[in-house]
């Protein structure tokens, strides 16, 4: 028998304590180590035995979820996953925490947060393990047992002529746990007459657009949150919202997205097949594929489609990964021609783009 991924809740709700402790009980692979109201007290269990996990809040009382984050991992890097509110100092924060070392966040509202997160309950598990395998060290995960939709859901799969090549090349990439910082990278690298470049980096709603505000300031090139009818253009970057699947379509010799509503595919919403999906089947040869860290799969069927799309495609390597799951999966069946460490991602666009 497996042993369980153990997780520390630190949390000033009583309730938010109660409901994730229930939800991470539930699953057959996780268990509750302890429950904390604040970093003081959560700092006193982790001396008495260290967890796999801690999900921590933002804001609390003595000390915020930041200031112990950073102390956590100065001293004692464990994987973390952040909550926070769905507000515009919640989402900041949080992209902050992602920056500190924070593998992940579970988002909650201010009000009927016992029901969110009732809901959320398969997100917030995968959530865990996703950060739990950020540590090379830790066991392997398998993946929960209900039902994964596939981009079938949302649009079908491209015909082996799916379109003729043109002299525009398009951009599409697909990232999860440990994603924002390698995007981060990936972005800030590109010249600001880069190929047009559609993202999917797992992330809830709302988070997308602080996200791409935050990169807009940091890149050459121009950065925003997709909307349905965006023209995918050189020298901008259309990051997939959350909450919604983003697809490329064409618009005559052009690209463009199309944001719509939908159901989980391979466990996300956006998801990465989704995305490499559309891409196969509107955009075909004129398409780069890229696909970087995170766990799970989602995201290497769609490749694989690419690569049959006559596509240039490529995956982030393992040493260069957070977690090496997503790109694993597409090398493994196929759907990765090029094995690309994280640094030099961006000069690979630059030069399958020419």
């Amino acid at each position: 028998m497996e042993k369980k991924l153990k997780v520390l809740i630190v949390d000033d709700s009583a309730v938010v304590r109660q409901v994730m402790a229930e939800i991470i009980e539930s699953d057959p692979e996780l268990s509750v180590m302890a429950t904390a109201p604040d970093p003081f007290i959560a700092a006193a269990k982790i001396a008495e035995q260290v967890p796999d996990v801690i999900t921590l809040d933002i804001e609390m009382p003595k000390m915020d979820g930041l200031t112990f984050l950073e102390k956590l991992m100065s001293q004692h890097p464990i994987p973390v996953v952040m909550c926070s509110s769905l507000t515009e100092d919640g989402c900041a924060s949080a992209l902050k925490a992602l920056a500190c070392g924070a593998v992940g966040i579970i988002t909650k509202p201010k009000v009927g947060v016992k029901e969110f997160l009732e809901e959320s309950k398969i997100l917030i598990c995968d959530a865990i393990k996703a950060a739990a395998k950020a540590n090379p060290k830790r066991i392997t995960i398998k993946g929960m047992s209900e039902k994964k939709l596939t981009a079938d859901v949302m649009l079908p799969k491209a015909c082996p002529s799916a379109m003729i090549q043109t002299t525009e090349k398009i951009v599409a990439i697909g990232a999860s746990t440990g994603g924002t910082e390698a995007l981060r990278v990936v972005l800030r690298a590109l010249p600001e007459d880069s190929p047009g470049i559609v993202v999917v980096q797992h992330m809830p709603e709302k988070f997308t657009a602080a996200f791409a505000d935050q990169l807009n300031h940091e890149c050459r090139v121009t950065v925003k949150e997709a909307q349905t009818d965006d023209p995918i253009k050189r020298g901008q970057v259309l990051i997939a919202p959350g909450n919604k699947h983003t697809m490329i379509r064409r618009s005559g010799a052009y690209y463009r997205v199309e944001v719509k509503e939908g159901p989980l595919v391979s466990r996300h919403r956006p998801s990465v097949d989704v995305l490499f999906r559309s891409a196969a089947r509107y955009a075909g040869a004129n398409v780069i594929g890229v696909i970087m860290t995170g766990m799970g799969d989602d995201g290497a069927k769609g490749m694989l489609e690419m690569r049959e799309a006559k596509a240039f495609t490529m995956a982030q390597d393992e040493s260069t990964c957070v977690v090496f799951g997503m790109p694993q999966e597409a090398i493994k069946i196929g759907g990765a021609l090029k094995i690309v460490k994280l640094q030099d991602i961006a000069t690979e666009i630059i030069n399958a783009a020419q």
